[in-house]
């Protein structure tokens, strides 16, 4: 079993987060924590778990290599055939590996299994129950892949524990807005995914993973600073991530073409979208293309289910993913606390 940490500046919650790793009733893992440059006290903690315990594995990167290199890296460090992303500001019950790695080994047709969340606040308190309204009974594989494109509000799913192999089929995390629901929706055209009913994961919620950008553009460069140009249409990049999965999944012609009919269903619904974003793009300067840069006007404006004065997402739309927050937090070197990745 590996697990893996990134983490850019997380001093303030860091080293709780390891030291439920450590806790777990389920021994034999191998923890890796992945340092994204981070110029506060996160090397220094990470060092000393790593100093008292022989399974955390600790290595940094010389630069920050964004949101997206930095899940994958851990990724690629892994060397036993089950894999858990952890966040630094989360908290794992003792025996969350446990009942995960139960489900795997009883039923080989399963690609990844995750338990119940649970939001904290940043002082540990419980906010309250976050469900993820996902039926693991379907066994066809577009009906799979059409679900979790509905309904990813929270995503415990992404921290869960997956087969190495099925993940290792996929492309990861990759450097466009919302590439972590795409990545469960390929998933899902391995094998069903299960939920262990109990309360195994304590998602914390602080104003230090609160920074949303508006700018969708942008957010590509803060999944990976080296990359020289923004996506110009950051839509159609996650519309296209989903048909690209289909295409390279080992599954039947004719499933497939299910697969993709149900990916234009879902772009059915973000049409207007889609529009605003293909304009937008096209409006953006080549000059400020070339340099990275994304003019005020070219926003999309408000990210999906922050919509202003309480107004209500698209049904099919019901809210940000845990792990799109992860990844926006604290991107920028002003920023003090969260994850780059």
């Amino acid at each position: 079993m590996s697990v893996g940490l990134p983490v850019h500046n997380g001093e303030r919650f860091l080293a709780e987060a390891l030291g439920s790793v450590l806790a777990q009733t389920l021994s034999d893992f191998e923890l890796i924590v992945s340092d994204n440059a981070s110029t506060d006290r996160t090397p220094e903690i990470a060092r000393q778990h790593a100093a008292r315990d022989a399974r955390v594995r600790y290595v940094r990167n010389d630069v920050n290599i964004g949101a997206a290199g930095n899940f994958n890296r851990t990724f690629a460090l892994s060397r036993a055939p089950y894999f858990k992303w952890m966040a630094h500001d989360d908290v794992c019950a003792p025996d969350f590996l446990l009942r995960c790695v139960e489900v795997l080994d009883r039923d080989p047709s399963v690609v990844l299994c995750f338990p119940r969340q649970v939001d904290i606040d940043e002082t540990g308190r419980t906010l309250g129950a976050n469900p993820y309204p996902l039926d693991t009974r379907l066994t066809r594989p577009h009906e799979r892949f059409s679900q979790v494109m509905r309904f990813w509000r929270g995503a415990p799913a992404i921290w869960g524990v997956a087969r190495r192999a099925a993940l290792a089929r996929t492309r990861l995390i990759q450097d466009f807005y919302a590439s972590d629901l795409v990545l469960l929706a390929e998933l899902s055209l391995h094998g069903p995914f299960h939920e262990v009913p109990e309360d195994l994961l304590r998602h914390r919620e602080h104003a230090g993973r609160s920074v949303y950008t508006s700018d969708r553009r942008s957010f590509s460069t803060w999944l990976n600073p080296l990359r020289r140009r923004p996506r110009r249409f950051p839509a159609w990049s996650w519309f296209l991530g989903y048909v690209s999965a289909v295409g390279r999944s080992p599954l039947p012609l004719t499933e497939r073409t299910r697969c993709w009919m149900q990916a234009a269903r879902w772009f059915r619904w973000r049409w207007r979208e889609a529009v605003d974003d293909l304009m937008g793009g096209l409006s953006m300067p080549p000059t400020l293309v070339r340099r990275g840069l994304t003019p005020p006007s070219c926003s999309p404006g408000p990210a999906i289910g922050s919509a202003p004065g309480g107004a209500r997402p698209h049904p099919g739309d019901p809210g940000r993913s845990s792990t799109w927050v992860a990844l926006h937090t604290s991107q920028r070197s002003e920023a003090p606390r969260g994850i780059q990745g």
